[in-house]
C-alpha cells in the first residue's frame, strides 16, 4: 500500500510540474491541465488546443516526456500487485524520489521561479527556434487584438466578385494571406483574384476589423459549426 501511494503521489507532482511548466509557456490553466493529462494517459489528445502543443518546441519537449513518463506508469501499475505483495520494494528510494519531486514543485511554484520559468520559456526560445518550428500563435499574434481566421464565401456572401485588395485598402489593418480554392491554394494573385462561392479566406489583422468587415460571413461560419456540432451530439 505504501508503494501505490507513494508512486501516486509522484504522478501527482509530475504532472503538477508539467502543468506549471506549460503555463510558463503562455498557455491557459484549463488547457495546460487538460493537455499535461491527455498525454501522460494517452487519451484525449484529439482536441484543437493539441496544436498548441505540437506547434510550440518546448512544450513539444515536455509532451514526449509526459508520454514516455506515462507509458513507464502503465508497466508499472500493471505490476504494482506483484510489487506489493515482493519482500523488498524499495520504499526508501521511492520516498527518496517522491520528496525530490515535491521540492521541485514548491520551487517552480513560487512567484520568482514563475516569472523566471515565464521569461524563460515564452520569450528568449524565440531566439533558438526558426520561425517554422513555431506555431501561428507565437509568430503572428503578437498583441492581444491580432487575429489570424478562416473566412468561408457561402453563396449569399456580399464578397463575391469583389478581390482582396478593395477589402484591404478599406480597412488598413486587414491582409488576406490566402485564398483556398477546393484544393487549390491561390497566393501570387490573390489580391487580384475575384471571389467566388466556397472560397475560403485567410486574413490576418485586427480582430476588431476582421469583425466588422466579415461580420456576416463569420456568423455563418459559427452557425455551421454549431449545427456541425448538434448534428454530431448523441443526443
Amino acid at each position: 500500500m505504501g508503494f501505490i501511494l507513494l508512486y501516486s503521489l509522484i504522478v501527482l507532482l509530475v504532472v503538477e510540474i508539467s502543468v506549471v511548466l506549460m503555463r510558463a509557456t503562455g498557455l491557459d490553466y484549463d488547457i495546460a491541465r487538460f493537455q499535461v493529462v491527455s498525454l501522460l494517459t494517452g487519451t484525449g489528445f484529439t482536441t484543437r488546443e493539441s496544436e498548441l502543443i505540437l506547434g510550440h518546441p518546448v512544450r513539444r519537449r515536455i509532451g514526449i516526456f509526459l508520454i514516455l513518463f506515462g507509458a513507464f506508469s502503465l508497466a508499472v501499475v500493471i505490476s504494482c500487485i506483484s510489487a506489493i505483495l515482493a519482500p523488498d520494494v524499495h520504499l526508501v528510494q521511492l520516498t527518496v524520489a517522491a520528496t525530490a519531486l515535491l521540492v521541485v514543485f514548491v520551487i517552480v511554484r513560487s512567484p520568482s521561479a514563475g516569472r523566471f520559468l515565464s521569461k524563460r520559456l515564452s520569450g528568449t526560445f524565440r531566439q533558438s527556434f526558426q520561425v517554422h518550428e513555431l506555431s501561428i500563435r507565437e509568430v503572428l499574434l503578437l498583441r492581444e487584438n491580432d487575429a489570424f481566421v478562416d473566412v468561408p464565401l457561402g453563396e449569399g456572401s456580399g464578397l463575391i466578385g469583389q478581390t482582396p485588395d478593395r477589402l484591404c485598402d478599406e480597412f488598413a489593418d486587414l491582409n488576406v494571406l490566402l485564398i483556398r480554392r477546393g484544393d487549390v491554394a491561390i497566393r501570387d494573385r490573390r489580391m487580384r483574384t475575384p471571389l467566388e462561392a466556397g472560397d475560403v479566406l485567410y486574413v490576418y489583422g485586427d480582430q476588431g476589423e476582421i469583425e466588422r468587415r466579415f461580420a456576416r460571413e463569420l456568423r455563418e461560419k459559427r452557425k455551421s459549426e454549431e449545427d456541425e456540432k448538434q448534428a454530431a451530439s448523441p443526443v
